[in-house]
């Protein structure tokens, strides 16, 4: 449903507060609670990775170094890509991002943080991925995935397109050109778009679903603050981003199967439950298959399923203890339930947190 402006500036509030209190823990005086703790954790990891968690990394970093007073997590948001590349050239303990590895590089190994190629991979973070726009006086549309890619692809250039109009009724849409705004940098976010796309319009998104854009036209943005910058001040533009970080720009409501979806984090839930596991992977990498051609009535089909990703075996005993506590957290009901309230984000299920956790105790710590 439509978030009510009262109801977004409180959310907005919420996700500034936790983010201060997420730099705050990672201040040298002042990161600990007064409380006593009997945590035996210390050390630092440092870990980069997929800006849509970012809210909700700040939030589990605060909490997780509250319990670990002599415990540091550094989490910067470079974009899913980037931390894919950090994670192989060996600088970062772990790392976010919006896609699992492929096939191909799993094959391919070398991961520099690791002691071996056998890494973990756990779905943490599910969301849905908003398509947001600026136009005066109109906060809502409804499109269906045909008028998107033609959108995005740059055959629906105005706003007040037949395409546009005929599913809108009643909307005066004004006589403007459209600017589609993409993702500068390689993003799982932007695989997930584009993988929709590729998906329900084929015929009009002619193009492979990946993490980088394969059109020269439109504007880009540098990670999701970059993209909602753009459409921020830009009138006439379109884009998408985590939906926690779209709350006050004009939200697109998707069709599926004859009606149409406004996202909220259930409906996203709901897309990737309907979703199998990747076949041929290990227990300890849960990658999920999702089709956005099969979403099911009332799920919302552009849903983000971000990962944590370690290394089974590390060569400081000291980091794989600290990665385990801080995943274990992560996919706890509690660390799930700080990042819905931080980021808007669904909280995995209790089937998944299972799994989830047998993941986790792969990580060889003695």
């Amino acid at each position: 449903m439509k978030i009510s402006r009262i109801a977004r500036i409180g959310a907005i509030g919420a996700v500034a507060a936790l983010a201060l209190a997420g730099c705050a823990a990672n201040e040298p005086s002042g990161g600990s609670s007064d409380a006593p703790s009997d945590s035996t954790l210390s050390g630092s990891l440092d870990a980069t990775g997929a800006s849509s968690q970012e809210a909700a990394q700040q939030s589990w970093v605060a909490a997780f170094q509250t319990a670990n007073p002599d415990v540091t997590v550094n989490y910067t948001a470079t974009g899913s890509g980037t931390g894919r590349e950090n994670f192989i050239a060996g600088s970062s303990n772990f790392i976010g991002s919006d896609r699992a590895f492929n096939a191909d590089e799993l094959a391919a190994g070398g991961f520099g943080s690791c002691a071996s190629d056998e890494i973990v991979e756990i779905p943490v973070y599910i969301s849905p991925v908003a398509v947001a726009f600026n136009l005066e006086g109109i906060d809502e549309l409804n499109l269906d995935g045909k008028t998107l890619a033609g959108i995005f692809a740059g055959t629906i250039t105005k706003w007040n397109d037949p395409a546009i109009a005929d599913q809108n009724e009643g909307v005066e849409l004004p006589d403007q050109a459209i600017v589609p705004v993409h993702r500068a940098d390689a993003s799982g976010t932007q695989e997930t778009f584009t993988k929709y796309l590729s998906a329900v319009a084929p015929d009009v998104w002619t193009y492979e679903a990946g993490d980088e854009w394969p059109l020269q036209s439109g504007e880009a943005g540098d990670g999701t603050s970059g993209v909602v910058d753009a459409i921020t001040n830009g009138s006439g533009y379109i884009g998408f981003a985590d939906a926690s970080r779209t709350s006050e720009l004009g939200q697109v409501a998707v069709e599926v199967e004859g009606e149409y979806v406004a996202y909220s984090a259930e409906a996203a839930a709901a897309l990737v439950e309907a979703s199998p596991l990747e076949e041929g992977r290990s227990d300890h990498d849960l990658a999920y298959a999702v089709d956005p051609a099969a979403a099911p009535a009332g799920s919302y089909p552009i849903a983000l399923v971000s990962y944590l990703i370690g290394c089974v075996e590390y060569d400081d005993a000291e980091t794989a203890g600290l990665v385990k506590a801080y995943f274990e957290y992560v996919a706890s009901a509690e660390g799930q339930d700080a990042a819905a309230e931080a980021a808007g984000s669904a909280p995995i299920s209790d089937s998944l947190r299972e799994q989830i956790n047998t993941a986790i105790d792969a990580i060889v710590t003695e």
